[in-house]
Order: structure tokens, then C-alpha cells, then sequence
């Protein structure tokens, strides 16, 4: 099975991640802060990662390191999970509706580190998670799954819609991305032969 446990410790932050890229989206998230939480809760439930987190961070300072520093860990994980990424997909896209909102996130597992994030700069925050600590944690995560990843916002006003919907499209595009297609027969998806 395609499954990696990882530990992290620094000044900052106390993390320990586990997960299963063939699971049945299963979750235990404990972070020290509750929007977080839901946020990678329904990370798995939508992309059929079963994932277990638990962080100490310095929350008392801010959600920063703690947000961050996840997205490290998770992106670490998923990459070592994939081996070699012989016979996946590579690419998948998802448009997520929530209410008001609509969002679009697009992933390629090239090995070539990028974040597009485009939505605008006076979005709205959750009540509690900064929305600038949205794009952290999307920075993290592509740059150590070392994924292309396209984030857009085409419609939204609701600060919890807009994550949720930005989450869940992330999501449902790495549940496309990292599923096995029987065609590949076990093929590196790359003219490259390697990724």
C-alpha cells in the first residue's frame, strides 16, 4: 500500500502525519486549532486519504508555523507515499462550489515545484485562520510534494465558503492525481520516463 508516517520537530512545532494514499478518506486531526482541523479533516474525507496529524505548535503566538509547517509535513508525506508515481495520473482539476462561492484548483505531480494562487488579496478570512495562512499551507504543500498546483477563486464572499471550497477542490484534485490508471500498465507518466 501507498503509505508514508512522517515526524517533524523544531522550535516551532511538534508534528507527527501519517497517511494512506488508498484509503477511504479516515481522519484524526488534532492541530491546536479548530478551523485547521475541519479544513484537513474534509482534505481527507474528499480525497480518499486516510490522515492522521497531530501537532504541538506555538499557537499562542499564531496559527502560522502550525499551518505551515503541516503543509510541509503533508506534502513530504504524499510524495514519499507516491514512490516513484509509476502508473498515476499525474494531473488532476476540480471545481468546487460552496453556496456563494466557486474555486478551481489544478494539480500536476511534475516534481516541478509552483503555486499559482490567485485569489484576490482582500479575500476574506475564516473567524479564525487568516486567509493569508491559506496560501501558506498551499505554498508548503506544493513546494515539498514539489507539485505544480493552481489555485483560483472565481466567485466568492464568505471567508469559511471560500477555504472550505479552496480545501476541497485541492482535495479532489490530488484524489484524481495520485489514483492508479490501468492503462499506464505501471508507465512513468512523462516522455521523460521519470518525475
Amino acid at each position: 500500500m501507498r503509505e508514508s508516517s512522517l515526524n517533524r520537530e523544531t522550535a516551532e512545532t511538534k508534528i507527527a502525519l501519517s497517511l494512506n494514499l488508498d484509503g477511504t478518506g479516515q481522519s484524526e486531526i488534532d492541530t491546536g486549532i479548530p478551523f485547521f482541523d475541519h479544513m484537513l479533516t474534509l482534505f481527507s474525507k474528499h480525497s480518499l486519504i486516510d490522515l492522521e496529524v497531530s501537532v504541538d505548535g506555538d499557537i499562542e503566538v499564531d496559527g502560522h508555523h502550525t499551518i505551515e509547517d503541516t503543509g510541509i509535513v503533508l506534502g513530504d508525506a504524499i510524495r514519499e507515499a507516491l514512490g516513484d508515481k509509476a502508473g498515476i495520473q499525474r494531473y488532476g482539476h476540480s471545481y468546487v462550489p460552496m453556496d456563494e462561492t466557486l474555486a478551481r484548483v489544478v494539480v500536476d505531480l511534475s516534481n516541478r515545484p509552483y503555486l499559482a494562487f490567485n485569489p484576490p488579496a482582500d479575500t476574506a478570512s475564516a473567524p479564525n485562520m487568516p486567509f493569508t495562512l491559506v496560501e501558506e499551507f498551499f505554498r508548503a504543500v506544493a513546494s515539498n510534494l514539489r507539485a505544480n498546483i493552481h489555485v483560483d477563486l472565481l466567485a466568492g464572499r464568505d471567508g469559511h465558503h471560500i477555504a472550505e471550497a479552496i480545501f476541497k477542490a485541492l482535495a479532489r484534485s490530488i484524489r484524481v492525481a495520485v489514483t492508479i490508471d490501468p492503462r499506464q500498465e505501471g508507465a512513468i507518466p512523462s516522455t521523460k520516463a521519470v518525475l
